[in-house]
């Protein structure tokens, strides 16, 4: 089953562009073969419910973070669709007596890139953010009072503690 996206698409949509998102889609799609494996024992039972809300988290982390815009919140979604990420490649290890090796092999190498991309996203996104605050002529949105005091030409009081 491949994973598609079920708005139209108008354009190019930086999400639906998005690799990593493609491949966490395509991952949670795949997890609806192993569910049917995993839900026979009591215990896969378990472990498929759990693998369901995080694999799930992933993509929805994703989601959220691109629809939020492009600001502080999208790096945030990314850390936490990593952490989900890797909360279920540690499952997928756990799952070793029911499912395949060859599967959960197949499984934690695609959660290791989505893991990596994320990272390397996280990465560019921040370092962009930091350049963009450091170029000169840049202020920010929210300065400091030493820098607001500067620029009203006031001297800031400096209160020690007695």
């Amino acid at each position: 089953m491949e994973w598609t996206s079920t708005k139209p698409n108008s354009g190019t949509d930086r999400l639906e562009s998005y690799g990593i998102y493609q491949l966490a889609g395509q991952l949670f799609n795949n997890f609806w073969h192993d569910a049917e494996v995993l839900e026979k024992d009591f215990r896969g039972r378990e472990l498929a419910r759990q693998q369901v809300r995080s694999l799930d988290s992933i993509c929805a982390n994703i989601e959220e973070g691109f629809g939020r815009g492009f600001g502080k919140e999208l790096p945030q979604h990314l850390k936490i669709a990593r952490g989900e990420a890797r909360e279920s490649q540690g499952r997928y290890k756990r799952c070793q007596y029911l499912l395949n090796g060859e599967i959960i092999s197949n499984r934690v190498a695609t959660l290791d890139h989505i893991i990596g991309g994320l990272t390397k996203t996280i990465s560019t996104i921040e370092e962009r953010q930091k350049n963009t605050r450091n170029a000169p002529g840049v202020t920010s949105r929210h300065p400091s009072p030493a820098c607001r005091a500067e620029a009203s030409g006031r001297r800031q009081v400096t209160r020690h503690a007695q």
